[in-house]
Formats: C-alpha cells, structure tokens, sequence
C-alpha cells in the first residue's frame, strides 16, 4: 500500500493508503445501490495497475513567501497550491517534466501568474503521454503572448526530458477559471501526439477529450462494443463523440455506417484526422448540437439501431432523451464517468421505453470516488424478448454454477 502525503490536503486520492480490493467493494456497494434497481449491476473491474495511470496530467503554479516556485494541484476547495514533488495517479514522466519546468522558471526568472492580480507568466502546463506509443505533448499555458528566451527555455526543457516529443504555447489571458485559452503555437515537434486504442490510431492535441486511464479505457470500450453486438449492418449515431474513438471503434468492428455529432470544433477537426489514419469508409462526422441532430432525423423518420453516448459528467438531457426516444432505435450504449447522472438519466428513459439491461462499472479512477460505467438499453420490445430468452434458458436443465449466475 501506498501512502500520500498530499491527499489530506489536494483530495485527489481519498482512499490511497487503504486495501485497493476494498476501495473496489465500496465502489461495487455504492454501485448496486444506486443502478440495482434497473438491472443486475456487475462486479466492477479493478485496474490491474491502479498506480502511475493519469496519462494526462495538469500543474498550477505560484510562489511561496520566500521566493521558491510552487508546482502542483490546488488544496481542495481553494485555489491554494500544493507542491506535489510525486503524485501515486500521475504518470510519472509527466511529474519529472512539471518539477523540470518549475526550476527552470526559477532560472529564467519567469514568474507564475497571480490570479488576484492578473500578473505573471506561467498559469498552467498540462502534459499528455500516449500509453502505447510513448509520445509525450507538454502544453505551456501563459497569462502573455511574450515569451522571453523561449528557444533558450526549450533547448534546456528537452535536455532535461529528452522524451517529450511535442511542445504547444498556449495564450490564455483572461480572469478565468478555464485551463486552455484560444490562441496556441506549437514550439517544437508536431502539436500533438498519437495513441493507439483498441486496435485504432488517435490523434491527440491540446484541446481533444481522451479518456485518461488508456488500459482501463480498452476495457471499457471493449465491453461497450459487445454491448452493441454490431453484426456488420448497423446504422449508428456517435453522440458526444468528441475525437471519434468509440465511433472509429465501432466502424473498425465493421458497422454499417457511424455517425459522429460533437459541439467542438477542435474535437470534430481530430476526429477527421483520426478516421484517414484508421481508413474508415463508412463514418463522417459533423460538428453540431447532438440533440438537434438527433431530433431532425427523428423528424425526417430516418432509421438507426444503435446510439451510443458518452456524455460530460453531467449526464445528458431530458431533450436529448425525448429526442433519441424519437428516433427509436433498438440499443442504446451509455458510457458514463458520473453513477449519479447516469441513474437520472436510465430512469427517464424508463418513462420512454427503455429498459437497462446490463450495466458494468469500470475503475477508470483508483483511489477516487468516480467510477466509469457502460450500460445498456434497450428499446421495451427487446428488453421483454431478453427476458423471454431468460425464462425459456431458465426452464432448461442448467445444471452450470456460472450459467444460473448468468441468467
């Protein structure tokens, strides 16, 4: 067992230094509590390494009284810095260049932005580290587009962490609590990486959403895919799709033809990348409101059979839901990162005629509250065809232990 000397201040971690199997029976109870009254809630699935796993990792610096640089998280519930040397979540590259980065600053005399005054240099770095490539992108957020002896700053930056493969500038001055501003430069390397995923090449930069335990992710994605069961006609709709993972995944299982809605534009300009280094033929993707797109295909009796949905923590919408109950298709595959929005959101689409039939949580986050979950719904007629397979396989002579437990 690990134990952290900044959790008690950060809150990132609240239960590291405990039993990691009995993180994993809270989480199940905590699970079952909740989603059991829709379905059999399946035992969660543990990270096989619950330690080092954040491939994406972000720093906020400031100074102390006597002048030394601090660089790490805020105290929870304040915007007080905790100098974290060594975080048990992040992967650790990614602290070696943020501690690299803080003592170089004080080098270069640069000073950390001071959010009461709106003063300063650095507000963040954010890095990214692509699990199975190794590609690592670090991302210099500055309160200025002035950057004083910048090829200095990166020659010594690179001398230090060889390993980083990419360096973006990223301009962010306004009074703000948002981490990314609008305008970037990339100073060194390609501004973004790539990782792999399922069998699939991703494009990742600055801005792109990606899941950040990448093992835990495969499995998550997996389960979703066989969720789906996609036989190779299917007609699908990637809600919430930001860079085109799950939608790229379910094209490369063969799928018939996938659609892809998200809001932003940087997600929808990767993901267009991302579906020529997978040559996928029969996806596209469109950048817009998922549930007005939804909701105009509903209208024009377009026919899909699947819908998958991967919405922000918090949940979608009754919109959303009435709009998808319009369209009607026969499964809807529900990815979420929050228990408690997802279980709001299962029962309205109970009063809708959707019945959730299988649903597994995924550690996605050791040592933390979260949990990831991928369930399934469908529609009312198949949710009573599914039970009608249970009972006639239940009338059966089914002297297997694990097939009883299974039906």
């Amino acid at each position: 067992m690990e134990k952290c000397r900044y959790s008690a201040r950060c809150g990132g971690c609240n239960s590291i230094g405990t039993e990691y199997r009995d993180t994993l029976t809270s989480k199940n109870a905590y699970m079952k509590k909740l989603l059991g009254q829709f379905c059999r809630v399946e035992p969660i699935i543990g990270a096989e390494k619950p330690y080092f796993y954040r491939n994406k990792v972000n720093a906020n610096f400031g100074r102390t009284k006597n002048g030394n640089i601090l660089a790490g998280t805020y105290e929870s519930n304040s915007h007080r810095i905790v100098d974290v040397e060594k975080c048990f979540l992040n992967n650790e590259r990614a602290d070696a260049i943020i501690r690299t980065i803080a003592s170089l600053m004080k080098s270069f005399k640069y000073e950390p932005y001071n959010e009461d005054t709106g003063r300063g240099m650095v507000r963040h770095v954010l890095v990214r580290t692509a699990h199975a490539t190794g590609e690592v992108m670090v991302t210099l957020v500055l309160g200025t587009n002035v950057f004083p002896s910048k090829n200095n700053f990166i020659r010594a930056l690179l001398k230090e962490c060889p390993y980083i493969t990419t360096i973006v500038m990223n301009v962010n001055n306004r009074r703000t609590s948002m981490i990314l501003g609008d305008r970037e430069q990339t100073i060194y390397g390609r501004g973004y990486i790539v990782d792999e995923l399922c069998g699939c090449r991703f494009k990742i930069s600055p801005k792109s959403f990606y899941q950040v335990n990448s093992e835990q992710t495969e499995i998550l994605y997996n389960i979703a895919m066989e969720y789906a069961d996609i036989k190779g006609h299917e007609k699908i709709i990637d809600a919430y799709s930001g860079i085109g993972t799950i939608g790229i995944v379910a094209a490369s299982m063969g799928a018939g033809e996938v659609i892809g809605i998200e809001l932003n534009e940087d997600a929808v300009r990767d993901a267009l990348i991302n579906i020529k280094y997978n040559d996928c033929k029969k996806i596209k993707y469109i950048q817009g409101d998922a549930t007005d797109f939804i909701f105009k295909e509903a209208k024009k009796n377009s026919s899909y059979d699947i819908v998958f949905m991967d919405p922000p923590r918090s949940g979608s919408t009754n919109k959303f839901i009435d709009s998808v109950a319009k369209l009607a298709p026969s499964k809807v595959v529900y990815i979420s990162c929050n228990p408690e929005t997802l279980a709001r959101d299962v029962k309205y689409f109970a009063h809708k005629g959707y019945k959730m039939i299988k649903c597994q949580p995924v550690d996605m986050f050791p040592w933390t509250e979260k949990v990831e979950t991928v369930c399934l719904l469908s529609k009312l007629h198949e949710a009573k065809h599914h039970v009608s397979v249970k009972l006639d396989m239940d009338e059966m002579d089914l002297t297997s232990a694990e097939s009883k437990a299974t039906y």
